[in-house]
C-alpha cells in the first residue's frame, strides 16, 4: 500500500512518467544511436543525469551516502543501466525499437520466474499460465520466419534483448532490498552515476571513443539525446525507482500494459517501423500474459506477496 505521506498528485505525475516517457524512449535510443556510438551515448546520457541530480542534492544539504550505498548503486547499475539499458541501446543497432520494447515487457515474467525459482513464491495456475503464454509471445516474435518489413529478427539482437530484460527484472529485485541512503532521489542519482561510468568504461573497451565525431552528430540524434537525459533519465528513471518504494511492484507493474504498445505505435508513425499481424499478434499475447500475471499478483492476499514475488515494470 502507498504510504500516507505520498500524496496522490506526485503519484499521478510519477505512473505518467512512467507509462507515456518510457514508451517513447525507445525510439528517442533509436535515432540517438543512428550518429551516436551505443554504449558511449548512454554512459554520457546517465553522467550527465546523476551528476546533475546528486550535485544539485548535495547542495540543497542532503548528507552522502556509506561506502555500502556506492556498492548497491554500482550493483544496480551494472545490472538496470549496463545489462538492462546497455542491452537495449546496442540491439537497437539492428531490432526496430517498437519490437525491442516489446521483448522487455516481459521483464515481470523474469520477476516471476525468478522469484519462484529462489524459493520465496509459488506461483498459482494463472501465473503459470501467465509465463508459458508470455514467453510463447516472445518465441513467436523472434521466431525463424520472416516478421519486420519482409526480414527475421536478428537472432543476436533478440538474444541481447531477453538477456537485457532478465538483468534489469535481477536488478530491480535487489534494489527493493539493498541498502540505500535515507534520500530515495540521492539513491536514484548514484546509481544512474554509477550505470554511466560502467557503460562507458564499456563503450571505452569497444573502441567507441576513437570513432566518435561530434561533427557528424545529426540534429535529430542530439535532440533524441537531450531528451533521454532530461525525461528518460532525470524524470522517468527517477520516477520508477521511486514508485518502487513508494507503491507496490504490482502497481508500478501496471505501465508494462502501456510501454510496448507506446514504442510499437510510435516506431510504426514516426520512423516506418512496420506493424503486421505478426506483430499485433505477439502485442495482445505479451501484453496479455503481463497483465495476466499482475493482475492475479495484485489479487493474492498481500501475506502472500510481502516475499517480493509481485511483479516490476521494464524500460530502456
Amino acid at each position: 500500500m502507498v504510504g500516507s505521506n505520498h500524496s496522490r498528485t506526485l503519484l499521478i505525475a510519477a505512473f505518467t512518467a512512467v507509462y507515456l516517457i518510457w514508451g517513447s524512449t525507445y525510439l528517442a535510443i533509436r535515432f540517438a544511436i543512428e550518429t551516436m556510438p551505443p554504449f558511449t551515448m548512454a554512459g554520457v546520457r546517465f553522467v550527465i543525469a546523476g551528476g546533475v541530480l546528486y550535485a544539485w542534492l548535495r547542495l540543497r544539504g542532503v548528507g552522502g551516502p556509506k561506502p555500502i550505498h556506492w556498492r548497491t548503486a554500482f550493483i544496480v547499475g551494472g545490472l538496470m543501466l549496463l545489462g538492462g539499458n546497455g542491452g537495449v541501446v546496442w540491439a537497437e543497432l539492428i531490432v526496430p525499437s517498437g519490437l525491442a520494447a516489446l521483448v522487455v515487457a516481459t521483464v515481470p515474467l523474469w520477476m516471476v520466474l525468478l522469484v519462484w525459482l529462489s524459493g520465496r513464491g509459488r506461483p498459482s495456475v494463472a501465473v503459470v499460465l501467465g509465463l508459458l503464454v508470455g514467453f510463447g509471445g516472445v518465441v513467436w516474435l523472434i521466431g525463424p520466419e520472416r516478421v519486420a518489413g519482409g526480414e527475421r529478427i536478428e537472432p543476436i539482437g533478440a538474444l541481447v534483448l531477453v538477456l537485457a530484460a532478465l538483468a534489469w527484472a535481477i536488478g530491480s529485485l535487489y534494489f527493493r532490498e539493498a541498502p540505500h541512503p535515507e534520500s530515495q532521489p540521492l539513491a536514484t542519482a548514484m546509481s544512474m552515476l554509477a550505470g554511466g561510468v560502467l557503460l562507458l568504461t564499456v563503450g571505452g573497451a569497444a573502441g567507441e571513443f576513437t570513432r566518435l565525431d561530434l561533427s557528424n552528430v545529426s540534429a535529430k540524434s542530439w535532440i533524441a539525446f537531450w531528451y533521454l537525459v532530461v525525461f528518460g533519465a532525470l524524470v522517468a528513471f527517477s520516477a520508477y525507482l521511486w514508485l518502487m518504494k513508494a507503491t507496490t511492484p504490482t502497481r508500478a507493474a501496471t505501465y508494462a500494459y502501456v510501454n510496448p504498445v507506446v514504442a510499437v505505435v510510435l516506431g510504426w508513425l514516426l520512423a516506418a517501423e512496420p506493424i503486421n499481424t505478426r506483430v499485433v499478434i505477439a502485442v495482445t499475447v505479451i501484453v496479455g500474459a503481463v497483465a495476466l500475471i499482475v493482475t492475479e499478483q495484485g489479487a493474492r492476499p498481500t501475506k502472500a506477496r510481502t516475499d517480493g514475488s509481485s511483479t516490476a515494470p521494464s524500460a530502456p
